[in-house]
């Protein structure tokens, strides 16, 4: 089981920033790849920002160049620097991790969520 504690959410301007933080515990070294997700209302879940075990990083189109996915293996925590905010930024943003089990019959894959923190974009 992997736990994920997310902090950081607030309000903030437009053209400002925020950074979310994602700590996790529990079978940490079972995790492969971890990512943020967002939904705002009446949308969908769509991932934000990926970071592969690799330490490889990819990014929806829409936040490409203003948001920074990092993780710190010291503290067992994932972060989201987001720069240059808009309106459209506004959403539940939750944190993700994959772990990878393998056994005789093959290997498997579980996710896990975090509880989310809202991030709120206005004047």
């Amino acid at each position: 089981q992997v736990y994920l504690v997310e902090s950081g959410g607030g309000s903030v301007q437009p053209g400002g920033s925020l950074k979310l933080s994602c700590a996790a515990s529990g079978s940490i070294s079972s995790i492969t790849n971890m990512a943020w997700y967002r939904q705002a209302p009446g949308k969908r879940r769509d991932l934000v920002a990926l970071i592969h075990s690799s330490g490889t990083r990819d990014y929806a189109a829409s936040v490409k160049g203003r948001f920074t996915i990092s993780r710190d293996n010291a503290k067992n925590t994932v972060y989201l620097q987001m720069n240059s905010l808009n309106s459209e930024d506004t959403a539940v943003y939750y944190c993700y991790s994959r772990t990878s089990t393998s056994m005789a019959t093959g290997t498997y894959f579980t996710d896990y969520w975090g509880q989310g923190t809202q991030v709120t974009v206005s004047p």
